[in-house]
C-alpha cells in the first residue's frame, strides 16, 4: 500500500496517494523519471525529459540526428580549376568551387544577334516614302498597313490628297461648297474673333499667306443627318474655329478633340503668346 511521502497515511491504490496529496497538500506527485538527470517530475502528457536543457543536451541536432539532414558535404573536383571542394547537394549542383563561381571570366554569354535572336523578325528593310519617295529603313514589325511614311508631315500631305473630294469617306457627291446660307457670315466672324491665326499652333495669315480655314466643331454632316436640323444650323460662332491646314487635317482626322478646339477659341484674346 503506497504511503503519503508528506503526512504518511496509507492508501489502497497509486491514484488515490495522488488524488489525496493534491488535495490535502496541494502539490502534484511525481509520475515520470527524467530520461537524461532521473529526476522525478510531473507531467499531464507523455514527456521523456523534465526540462528543455536536459531535452538539449541529450539529442543531437547536427549530421544525420538534425531533421533537416540530407546527406551532409560532399567531396568533388571544381570542373574549371580541379581544386577539391566540399558542397551541400541539396542547395547546388557542386560543379564550380567559390573562387570560381565569383569570377564572372568563365561565364557562357548567349549571343541573341541579328538571326538568334528568338525575336528575329528578318531585320531592316529598305522602303520608299509614298508621299516624298524619300529612301527609309524600317524594322518588319514596324511595317504597318499598305502606306509607308517617313514623317507624319508626309502622312498629312498624303492623306490631304488622297481623301480629298470623292476620295473622302463621308462624300456624298459634292455640293454646295459655301454650306449655304450664314456660311460667309460666320466664317467672316470666326475669322475676326481669332484674330486671322491659327487657334492651335498661332500661325498667322501673313505666314499662311491666305487667311486660315474655318472648321466646324461639330460637322455639317451631323446636322444634315439629323431630322430636326439643317445645314445652316451648323453656322454658330462657337461652333466654328479657325485653322491653318495642317491643324485642320489632324481635326478632320480626330488628331485634335472638339474639347480642345472649344478651349482653344476661349484663349483666343490672349493668343499673342500662342
Amino acid at each position: 500500500m503506497p504511503d503519503c511521502p508528506t503526512c504518511g497515511r496509507s492508501f489502497d491504490s497509486q491514484r488515490g496517494l495522488g488524488v489525496h496529496h493534491s488535495a490535502a497538500h496541494d502539490e502534484l506527485l511525481p509520475n515520470r523519471e527524467c530520461a537524461r538527470c532521473g529526476v522525478e517530475f510531473h507531467s499531464e502528457h507523455e514527456k521523456t525529459y523534465c526540462s528543455d536543457d536536459c531535452r538539449d543536451e541529450a539529442m543531437s541536432f547536427e549530421g544525420d540526428s538534425n531533421p533537416n539532414y540530407r546527406g551532409g558535404r560532399t567531396a568533388t573536383t571544381c570542373e574549371i580549376c580541379g581544386s577539391n571542394f566540399e558542397y551541400y547537394p541539396s542547395a547546388k549542383p557542386g560543379r564550380y568551387c567559390e573562387s570560381c563561381v565569383e569570377s564572372a571570366e568563365w561565364r557562357h554569354e548567349r549571343d541573341i544577334s541579328g538571326k538568334r535572336n528568338p525575336r528575329w523578325s528578318g531585320g531592316e528593310h529598305e522602303l520608299t516614302c509614298d508621299w516624298c519617295d524619300a529612301k527609309i529603313l524600317r524594322q518588319q514589325n514596324n511595317i504597318n498597313g499598305e502606306h509607308v511614311f517617313c514623317s507624319p508631315d508626309c502622312q498629312y500631305e498624303w492623306l490631304s490628297e488622297e481623301f480629298t473630294g470623292d476620295g473622302h469617306p463621308n462624300w456624298k457627291g459634292g455640293g454646295d461648297a459655301n454650306y449655304g446660307r450664314g456660311w460667309n457670315r460666320v466664317r467672316r466672324q470666326a475669322l475676326e474673333r481669332d484674330d486671322y491665326r491659327c487657334v492651335l499652333c498661332g500661325v498667322t495669315a501673313d505666314e499662311l499667306s491666305r487667311n486660315p480655314d474655318v472648321h466646324h466643331i461639330v460637322p455639317v454632316r451631323a446636322f444634315v443627318e439629323t431630322p430636326v436640323t439643317a445645314e445652316f444650323d451648323a453656322h454658330y460662332l462657337e461652333n466654328v474655329v479657325s485653322l491653318c491646314p495642317s491643324c485642320h487635317r489632324k481635326a478632320e482626322f480626330g488628331g485634335v478633340s472638339p474639347e480642345r478646339l472649344k478651349t482653344a477659341t476661349e484663349l483666343v484674346p490672349n493668343a499673342e503668346g500662342l
